[in-house]
């Protein structure tokens, strides 16, 4: 057996890179495909790998080696539970846009406690600047100011002025990322204009202002050129907590967290109870009533919703 490390998944098939830096193409072993792992698939870009050659000379992964994370979300299939984006990464980068489409406040935050419970690094890219008004300027730097004061670093970007390319370019230097956004934010424009070896897909800048709109099908590990690499995924829709427990989720919004330490009672869900410190925090403006609602509208959620 050799160890890989798995740079594209198409779902079927997964393409493999071996330590010597060659590329096998694999199938996932029995046991692995019809194990006990609630996945749309088990093995995940950037998961690190044992595969081994059949006298056939076909390639399996045959084991997963422990993880350091991996990011995750609810699946939409119904027989299956959750949907591994990818796995050991260094960040994870979402792409936000105001509008062709809008990103939801909530849809934000759903990311940012799924990053937090498995201890991801967030940077967040508000791309599209470019169409933005004078008012959505506005709402952009308020953005902006709410996440940063939590401290989740953020970027302002735009593929048709160049805005922000060089810094996002040299943010990823050096890092293993994954990229993620609503369909139609421009996620594959941004990897493009980074990626100057990587081809434009087709009509990629015709539909860069349509909203909906995904190109990528399937999940790849793409060299940046600056000794990084990110993970391009197909864009989603939406964005389901899984295997976050009711009690546990305010640990993940760093804010309410913190803020938490001065409730008067241990096991406050920070929701209607007598002398809350977040409840406090959120009439006094210190924490954003934005992340509130967030919160509030997952705790309120069908437990099989997220859980």
């Amino acid at each position: 057996m050799e160890r890989g490390l798995v740079i594209k998944s198409t779902g079927s098939r997964y393409t493999v890179r071996k330590e010597d830096g060659s590329h096998v193409n694999c199938r996932l072993r029995g046991r692995l495909r019809t194990g006990d792992i609630k996945s749309t698939s088990p093995v995940a870009v950037g998961d690190r790998v044992m595969i081994e050659v059949s006298v056939q000379n076909e390639w399996s992964i045959c084991d997963i080696l422990p993880r350091s994370n991996y990011l995750i979300r609810k699946a939409t299939k119904l027989s299956k539970q959750s949907h591994i984006i990818a796995a050991n990464v260094d960040v994870a980068l979402l792409v936000i846009t105001l509008r062709m489409p809008e990103t939801p406040p909530e849809f934000i935050d759903r990311f940012l406690v799924s990053a937090e419970a498995y201890r991801i690094p967030v940077c967040l890219l508000f791309n599209k600047s470019d169409l933005y008004t004078q008012d959505e300027r506005a709402t952009l730097d308020d953005m902006m100011a709410v996440y940063r004061k939590i401290g989740y670093g953020s970027i302002v970007t735009s593929v048709v002025n160049g805005a922000g390319i060089d810094e996002f370019r040299e943010f990823l230097s050096g890092k293993i990322s994954v990229i993620t956004g609503l369909s139609g934010t421009g996620k594959s424009s941004l990897i493009n204009a980074i990626t100057p070896d990587f081809p434009v897909r087709t009509g990629e800048m015709s539909e860069y202002h349509r909203s909906g709109k995904h190109t990528t099908t399937f999940a790849e590990m793409l060299a940046t050129g600056n000794g990084g690499y990110i993970i391009d995924t197909p864009g989603i829709r939406a964005f389901g907590l899984i295997h976050i427990d009711k009690q546990e989720l305010y640990h993940f919004f760093p804010e309410i967290f913190k803020t938490a330490a001065g409730c008067l009672f241990h096991n406050c869900r920070h929701m209607n109870e007598p002398d809350c410190a977040v409840i406090e925090a959120v009439h006094a403006g210190a924490i954003s009533a934005s992340r509130y609602r967030s919160y509030l509208n997952m705790m309120e959620d069908s437990q099989n919703k997220y859980r």
